[in-house]
């Protein structure tokens, strides 16, 4: 049964005395700005202008935590909903939906960063995959002017369940997709209002950003400057004029796919770990998002909005970069034609595990074909079991940690997967499902929040893969290398691991309901932007399970300063001497997670001498 969302902190009270808005009634606007893939050490003065502007003015998030998986679609769901991924069910950004999406290219493990095969997701889980209200739907409901405009997949989320076509209110949503025939729907307003601004109708494609190049030929060295200085101009010149002459509260989300984007495409150097995500490519790519901050800013100054709206800055991750280098993986002694000479292939989880459980490999993103030979799955995804369609196994390929599903929930199959799991020197971390039980070696699903009251399959294992500091010559998140199962070659960049490079995004708020140059010492996550956004705008929602972030009540006006607790969390030896250690803080009842994995195998986890087995670089 469905009970009101109170908008408060689990197990904290907080009474947002300093909320301008509640004491004047003031109409507050509201900005929700996403540099994905934002380490927080890459932003100074130099590199980052306005967004160094926004953390050294306003408030500095100084203690910031991406949601392990630490994935794009994942962290959106938290952001847009204030609810944790046990809740939201978006457990990465390559899921087991358990059936067939046809718009994902008739695969049961989609790519959902895609306005299609979301609306595909939301019909076959009762209209809305999320399973909660996002803070855009709630806005719209409540008669505020909502707008969502970036990246494709996560900008959608936003109010995925809106459906243009019927009468009522709508939210704004521009994105990739925008013009063609996987794009949401423009009204006539916003036809006539492009238009009359001299933007096109359609969004303009990422040109060369888009390159990633392949094992022999770098990806792309520019930004992707075009098109999103398309949709920084749609925000400036059209949206926020029509939202002001509106003369109503509004909530935009604006999501950069720069540095992301760039960092994961860049051509900086390939097969080579050094520069890595640090050379001219990815700073190019940060100054062109600092830009279009800065341009959103100048309009609301020259709106007259400026003293009125609020501004949250969240990257959705830090970033990483990628090794293909393993000594133990079965697959890594194989030749591949796409592949370096000892380097991980795409692919390599699925590979090892069905060699390792003697289970025969089927390609779900190719009919089903079986992979045999020198040969791995396209997409890195993989069914084991002798019938694809009713797979004993399922892998999930994502990044800088991959998901397995136990359809039949097997136990045995689970403690054989494990132990395989374990001899590779790959492999920092296992998470667990607790309805398969507990372990060695291993921590439950329940420890980092990802078993709740999710609408999609929850996953049986979560493996996170090694993370280590190159010596790049910066802080060691900015330096941050991990294995990573991806089509991207080694050098080029990654996220979704556990590492603390990883969990370490950039955070920052500006405006009239945000302290002014405050340092916020205390623990933060992407949940709490959720939260925080829907308390700064009045907004109630309803919901169904009880993963939640809390309202930072720390950054606003005297608002509560809660005390914060360290901890570590750690499971028992497994019998080759490994141990999955996960270093905690906390906030009252809420838990925000530094960094997991087996220590030595993990940025941000120090190896404990004579106790634990290690990886080298």
């Amino acid at each position: 049964m469905r009970r009101l969302l109170v908008l408060l902190s689990a197990g904290l009270t907080v009474l947002s005395t300093g909320l301008a808005s509640a004491q004047n009634n003031t109409p507050r606007n509201l900005i929700l700005f996403i540099p994905d893939g934002l380490r927080a050490l890459k932003v100074t003065p130099e590199t980052a202008p306005a967004m160094a502007e926004v953390r050294d003015k306003g408030v500095n998030f100084k203690n910031s935590h991406s949601l392990f998986p630490t994935f794009t679609m994942a962290n959106g769901s938290a952001m847009s909903t204030g609810h944790y991924l046990g809740d939201t069910g978006v457990f990465s950004n390559t899921i087991w939906t358990n059936y067939t999406s046809v718009p994902a290219g008739n695969t049961v493990v989609p790519f959902i960063e895609n306005d299609a095969v979301l609306g595909d997701i939301d019909e076959h889980f009762k209209g809305d995959y999320l399973n909660e209200e996002t803070v855009l739907k709630m806005a719209r409901d409540k008669g505020l002017s909502t707008a969502a405009i970036g990246k494709v997949g996560p900008t959608y989320q936003w109010d995925h369940t809106d459906h243009p076509e019927k009468a009522g209110k709508h939210s704004i949503v521009i994105d990739d997709s925008t013009g063609g025939k996987n794009g949401v729907a423009l009204s006539d307003e916003m036809k006539e209002a492009l238009t009359k601004a001299g933007l096109a109708l359609a969004a303009p494609g990422r040109g060369d950003n888009g390159k990633a190049g392949d094992a022999k030929t770098p990806g792309t060295t520019v930004a992707n400057v075009a098109q999103q200085a398309y949709f920084a101009d749609v925000a400036t010149k059209v949206v926020l004029p029509m939202f002001k002459a509106r003369n109503k509260p509004f909530v935009l989300v604006f999501w950069s796919r720069d540095p992301d984007g760039t960092q994961h495409n860049q051509g900086d150097s390939l097969n080579q770990i050094m520069p890595g995500i640090n050379g001219p490519s990815t700073m190019a790519s940060i100054k062109n998002v600092d830009n279009n901050l800065a341009q959103i800013r100048k309009a609301l100054d020259e709106l007259g909005l400026a003293v009125n709206t609020n501004i949250m800055i969240q990257a959705d991750h830090g970033f990483s970069t990628i090794s293909k280098e393993s000594k133990s993986s079965p697959s890594a002694k194989v030749s591949y034609d796409d592949t370096p000479k000892d380097f991980l292939p795409m692919g390599f989880l699925a590979l090892d595990l069905a060699k390792a459980l003697d289970l025969p490999l089927f390609d779900p993103n190719d009919k089903n074909a079986a992979v045999t030979g020198n040969a791995h799955p396209k997409a890195g995804n993989g069914v084991l079991g002798k019938d694809p369609t009713k797979p004993d196994l399922v892998i999930a390929t994502n990044g800088g940690s991959d998901l397995i599903y136990l359809p039949n929930k097997d136990k045995k199959l689970t403690a054989r997967t494990i132990k395989a799991l374990l001899e590779q020197d790959y492999v920092s971390g296992l998470f667990v499902d607790d309805s398969l039980g507990r372990f060695p070696g291993t921590l439950p699903l329940s420890s980092i929040n990802l078993r709740g009251k999710s609408a999609t399959p929850t996953p049986a294992i979560v493996v996170n893969f090694r993370s280590y500091a190159s010596d790049c010559g910066e802080a060691p998140t900015n330096c941050s290398v991990q294995v990573a199962d991806t089509v991207l070659r080694q050098g080029q960049g990654m996220h979704g691991s556990f590492s603390r490079g990883d969990t370490m995004n950039f955070m920052a708020a500006i405006g009239p309901d945000f302290k002014a140059g405050f340092v916020d010492e205390l623990p933060v996550s992407n949940a709490d932007v959720g939260m925080t956004a829907a308390q700064l705008m009045g907004l109630r929602g309803s919901q169904n399970g009880g993963l939640v972030g809390r309202v930072m009540s720390e950054a606003l006006p005297n608002g509560i300063v809660p005390k914060a607790f360290k901890a570590v969390e750690k499971s028992k030896m497994s019998e080759n001497g490994l141990q999955t250690v996960l270093n905690v803080q906390r906030v009252g009842s809420q838990r925000y997670f530094d960094a997991a994995g087996f220590p030595g195998r993990t940025l941000g986890l120090e190896p404990e001498t004579g106790k634990q087995k290690t990886a080298g670089k």
